[in-house]
């Protein structure tokens, strides 16, 4: 058994919270490289050069990729060999999210009621998602959710019946009528099984997918690059403003599931895809 003390965890979500918000990863700045010369659009073009310029600003100054410095999704995998000591688990995470977001002068977004609508001033609780995995390591990833993005996600209860093709046309149509509002380019995290909240769960796990990796079953793949180019055919574009780059990736996720369900999950992301992990 291996011992861990909390205050190390603090310490790791406290720089994963700044790290994430600063430094776009470099699976996105590749994929919004490559999207320039395919964007059709003079103005879809020019909007990809400014999200590209903003992330080296961010990078530089150590400055928020964006004003919406997210809900702190937390996914933990915490090795069945490792004992947490000197406090509580998930006090430690939201402690570590706390500190991050004072001293990175990140944007406070949570409300400690949903109607009452009272800030919480830290940025605390994050949503905190954790599995018991094998070993003696602890995988703490962050992924900072911005609430633009977040509000243009769906869920659905198809019926077997509806198929391949039930699933795909949610999808699509899920992209279709945001539009602008989750700030394409995007990333479509997709889960089609499991449960109503295994499915939307799923679809969030989506997207901390290195952008554009391929599924490992073929079949899944090839849907991928179908919906993928679909989606880009809707015409929706960077910002909303028409183009042809509408999305960067679109990664899905299946889980078994019940012989009378079959639910859907979308999960949209905006540009600044932003994830960071560290193993401790």
């Amino acid at each position: 058994m291996r011992n861990v003390n909390v205050e190390i965890i603090t310490e790791a979500v406290k720089k994963l919270s700044m790290d994430s918000n600063y430094y776009l990863g470099d699976d996105v700045v590749d994929a919004l490289k490559k999207a320039l010369p395919r964007e059709e659009s003079p103005l879809g073009k020019e909007i990809l050069k400014q999200i590209l310029e903003n992330a080296e600003i961010s990078k530089t100054e150590k400055m928020p990729l964006c004003q919406d410095t997210g809900l702190s999704a937390i996914f933990v995998e915490l090795g069945q060999e490792v004992h947490v000591e000197g406090g509580d688990f998930e006090g430690a995470i939201n402690e570590g999210i706390r500190q991050g977001y004072k001293e990175g002068y990140l944007r406070k977004s949570i409300v400690e009621d949903p109607l009452r609508r009272k800030n919480t001033g830290d940025n605390t609780p994050a949503v905190i998602s954790t599995r018991v995995v094998p070993g003696d390591k602890i995988k703490i990833t962050i992924l900072p959710k911005g609430g633009g993005s977040e509000n243009m996600s769906a869920i659905k209860m198809l019926k077997p019946s509806d198929g391949e093709e039930g699933f795909k046309s949610f999808v699509v149509e899920t992209v279709k009528k945001a539009g602008g509002n989750p700030c394409p380019p995007i990333i479509v995290g997709c889960a089609i099984g499991g449960s109503f909240d295994k499915c939307a769960y799923l679809a969030k796990k989506a997207l901390l997918r290195t952008v554009g990796s391929v599924h490992p079953d073929p079949y899944y793949a090839a849907m991928e690059k179908e919906l993928l180019e679909r989606v880009n055919n809707t015409g929706v574009g960077p910002q909303g403003l028409g183009g042809r780059i509408t999305a960067l990736a679109v990664h899905i996720e299946a889980h078994p599931c019940h012989i009378a369900s079959m639910p859907a999950a979308v999960n949209t992301q905006c540009h600044s895809a932003r994830h960071k992990e560290i193993v401790i």
